[in-house]
């Protein structure tokens, strides 16, 4: 099952489609005051969000009728590739860290941050709701098998149900296990430096792709309960690593730029952005394998 080089432009432009609109045209509305400083959702305003989210539902339509008929497929990637511009553009934990140097400031940061995810997540949400409209203004012809396999009648809203849950813990687990290996920054003991930017974009991607072909694999379920389990990674991880006799520690007896986690130094849109396309990217890597066995066993 290889990706014809028509499918391949395809994902391109409407990569480029988020990319432009969202992570470039629109980059003012979340700017930071300082032009190289980590993006928050506490500087966007509530015109601005209303935009942003009108513009990730408008790119989204548009990505589907530019992808058509594979808009259901590849139209979803608008939205996260905008905000992944954002993420890259954005500055890091450890500026917000340097910018709140006592505990109490930290854990208000923190207390925050825990919840900034999900609004990332519902950016990403209108994005898909947007190719949803386009799929209902121009249906295109039904697809081979990709989704989720069918339970017996009796018992399926249960099992459905249970291999949900299943693969939102499943998936923040594994992200967080790989998370933690890939963004490795210097490490002194048990305190781990801020990583580079690129770094965290890897490991970001990588971890969550692992963690939505496993939920294909083994479930046989979609991109999208990885994804929301990017929110959870976060907020977990800060529930984890911020409690007071942690960060009292580390705010008197390390610089800013270290952490006792690395996945507490991974922003919030770093995390949702590049979760949700790993996601995507590992569900179809998950397809392609199977199609591969299918193959040589043939």
């Amino acid at each position: 099952m290889e990706l014809s080089w028509l499918i391949k432009l395809r994902i391109g432009v409407v990569a480029a489609l988020g990319a432009v609109l969202i992570g470039f045209l629109a980059w003012p509305l979340a700017a930071p005051p300082d032009p190289l400083g980590p993006m928050c959702f506490s500087d966007i305003s509530v015109g601005a969000a209303i935009a942003l989210v009108l513009l990730a539902f408008s790119v989204g339509f548009v990505g589907y009728f530019l992808s058509w008929p594979y808009g259901r497929e590849i139209g979803i990637l608008a939205a996260p590739a905008g905000l992944a511009v954002w993420a890259i553009r954005s500055g890091t934990m450890a500026q917000l860290m340097q910018l709140n140097p006592t505990l109490t400031q930290r854990q208000a940061l923190f207390a925050a941050l825990k919840w900034e995810p999900v609004f990332w997540l519902f950016v990403v949400a209108v994005g898909f709701a947007g190719v949803l409209l386009g799929q209902k203004t121009r249906p295109a012809p039904k697809a081979t098998e990709t989704g989720q396999r069918a339970n017996p009648k009796s018992n399926k809203y249960l099992s459905t149900v249970i291999s949900v849950l299943i693969a939102l813990v499943a998936s923040a687990l594994i992200a967080q296990f790989f998370i933690r290996i890939f963004a490795q920054g210097v490490q002194m003991g048990l305190a781990v430096a801020q990583p580079a930017v690129g770094q965290i974009v890897l490991a970001v991607f990588v971890s969550f792709g692992l963690a939505a072909f496993a939920v294909k694999k083994f479930l046989s379920l979609t991109y999208i309960w990885p994804a929301i389990a990017s929110a959870l990674v976060s907020a977990f991880s800060i529930n984890i690593y911020t409690k007071q006799e942690v960060f009292q520690d580390f705010a008197q007896s390390w610089p800013a730029t270290f952490f006792p986690n690395a996945v507490i130094s991974v922003l919030p849109v770093q995390m949702v952005a590049f979760g949700t396309l790993g996601s995507i990217a590992g569900y179809w890597l998950a397809i392609r394998y199977s199609w591969r066995r299918k193959d040589d066993a043939g």
